[in-house]
């Protein structure tokens, strides 16, 4: 298994939050393990869309595939990405509303 530095680990993170799909599984499954079907229906997205997210998720190492019998699983790879989620909810942003208007134009927030 590879080791992956503080940098890395948190560029992964920043990765599978950068997506809101991503970040609604990940919030999903910060609750409670779910299922694909579900995980799918509560986002609003289709199961293949979802199956794209999840292998993104498990690429960046933050949920893992639990078999269960005929049904697969999925469940945060680690505890602690469940404070990992919550707590930056609390932080309260200092945002420039001129800079984020042309955040999309110029690759920032």
């Amino acid at each position: 298994m590879e080791t992956t530095t503080h940098a890395d680990v948190l560029t992964r993170f920043g990765h599978a939050l950068s997506d809101p799909t991503r970040t609604a599984v990940l919030l999903a499954l910060r609750d409670s393990p779910s299922y694909p079907s579900d995980l799918a229906e509560l986002v609003g997205v289709s199961r293949q869309k979802l199956s794209n997210h999840l292998a993104c998720l498990r690429g960046c190492g933050l949920v893992v595939a639990v078999p269960e019998g005929r049904r697969i699983r999925y469940e945060l790879s680690d505890p602690m990405l469940a404070h990992a989620l919550t707590d930056p909810m609390g932080v309260v942003l200092a945002v420039d509303s001129g800079h984020c208007a042309n955040a999309a134009t110029e690759g920032c927030c």
